[in-house]
């Protein structure tokens, strides 16, 4: 059953706490075999990944079909309907809209002391998106991650995306069309991590990678790290939704339910000042698994890691929302701006009853690909950002280095760095801008 807790209760801080480290991830040990199959990949190249796709996925390929063909791509889209191409391509212009506004500027000034300063943004070259098979393939999430990196200029874009048993999902090579992508490779798992971070014959290396993936993915992730840029590390889905005597039930439950029919180990949190509310929402969630396609999912998720907590008012509500940190952040209150402003921690947060979370993994323009377990108290979701460089510049005349040289010559000699200083003070000892 879910976690019922209620703030003004005694053990309310040591339940609360609990709630919040409760590991819900699988304490699955890979980090072994992933570190195998890397150095496989990084050996032997082409011949590992065909090995491990004949292996986790049951087909067999040669090289020249690892990489989708251009013909292939033709013959997958004619499959996808017109609805959902139309839905697809709404999405991915009100995504490229919204993270074009995301640009940084470049900036070059001169300071008081005649020092010319500044900075420049530059793409990374080249980024690789790992798009996982099966259930869990979401043409949504190739809009996410590829258009941020296209906005940003990425030059070469390439996806890895498995497909187990010779199974193609048409929406996510659309998708990945739709994007701008370059290159679509049908390899997956750790294998494909490896492939992107360290190149093979076949798939050039990448200087970042992002997307989800399960636990040997994000093991391969972490251990690329350092070689390759990554987004970060995603864990289940989570939302957290507060709501007043104003909000409907029953659409609080879908949204509660919405995460949780993600994965069995996803979280839905309910924060109310209300018992009336807090009731209504619990029998609004019982009779939705009653009928729910994924109702086993989604009852798992609900029973082992849901959880209701009532709060006497909305400053009780803001703080636990800022100690939970959520993914995902529904204010269904009646005046969910002036409650926003209290909130520092939170992936994404969604304003008012007509905006569930659900309508921004797909529609409204901002990045799904969100910090979860708590990430977001010091991590923000995936961004024009992730795929841009920041270079300082800075320019000095020998006026500004007369002003300024000294106290650099001081404090390189309090840190024992003779040459560091020696560099500053021979340039100053000169009379004339000429060498």
């Amino acid at each position: 059953m879910p976690v019922f807790l209620n703030s003004l209760n005694s053990n309310f801080e040591n339940d609360f706490e609990t709630l919040l480290s409760a590991k819900r991830e699988d304490s699955v040990d890979v980090d072994l075999s992933v570190r195998e199959i890397i150095g496989a990949v990084k050996e032997r190249g082409d011949k590992a990944l065909i090995d491990y796709t004949q292996k986790f996925d049951g087909i067999n390929l040669t090289s020249d079909q690892l990489r989708f063909t251009k013909s292939e791509l033709k013959e997958q889209s004619v499959k996808v309907t017109d609805k959902d191409r139309n839905a697809l391509e709404l999405a991915a212009a009100r995504i490229e809209a919204y993270h074009k506004k995301q640009l940084p500027d470049d900036a070059f000034w001169t300071d008081e002391c005649g020092v010319e300063l500044g900075w420049r943004w530059s793409p990374v070259a080249t980024a690789g998106l790992y798009v996982p098979g099966g259930l869990a393939s979401y043409p949504s999430s190739v809009l996410m991650n590829a258009i941020p990196a296209k906005v940003a200029g990425v030059k070469r874009l390439a996806i890895t995306v498995p497909t187990p048993d010779n199974k193609i999902n048409p929406l996510v090579l659309l998708a990945a069309q739709l994007s701008g992508v370059d290159e679509i490779y049908r390899v997956g798992g750790a294998q494909a991590i490896a492939a992107l971070a360290y190149g093979t014959k076949t798939i050039k290396p990448v200087d970042k990678i992002t997307g989800p993936g399960n636990a040997f993915v994000a093991a391969a992730k972490r251990q690329v790290f350092g070689k390759v840029g990554i987004d970060m590390i995603a864990g289940p889905s989570e939302i957290l939704v507060v709501a007043d005597k104003t909000s409907r039930p029953d659409w609080i439950a879908l949204d509660l339910l919405s995460q949780a029919e993600h994965d069995p180990n996803a979280q839905s949190i309910l924060i109310t000042d209300s018992d009336s509310v807090a009731q209504a929402v619990k029998e609004c969630i019982e009779k939705n698994l009653k009928s729910l396609s994924r109702n086993e999912i989604a009852g798992q998720s609900w029973s082992d890691n849901g959880a209701i907590i009532k709060v006497p008012d909305f400053n009780k509500a803001a703080e636990l929302s800022n100690r939970i940190a959520p993914e995902h952040l529904e204010l269904c209150v009646a005046d969910p701006e002036s409650l926003a402003k209290k909130i520092s921690n939170a992936g994404a947060i969604f304003l008012g009853h007509w905006t569930p979370e659900a309508v921004s993994d797909y529609v409204t323009g901002p990045n799904h690909v969100l910090p979860t377990a708590r990430s977001a108290r010091f991590s923000s979701g995936l961004s024009v950002m992730d795929f841009l460089k920041r270079t300082t510049l800075a320019k000095v005349s020998r006026e500004a280095l007369l002003k300024i040289g000294p106290s650099a010559v001081t404090l390189a000699e309090s840190e024992g760095l003779e040459c560091h200083g020696l560099s500053i003070s021979e340039r100053m000892k000169s009379n004339s801008e000429k060498f």
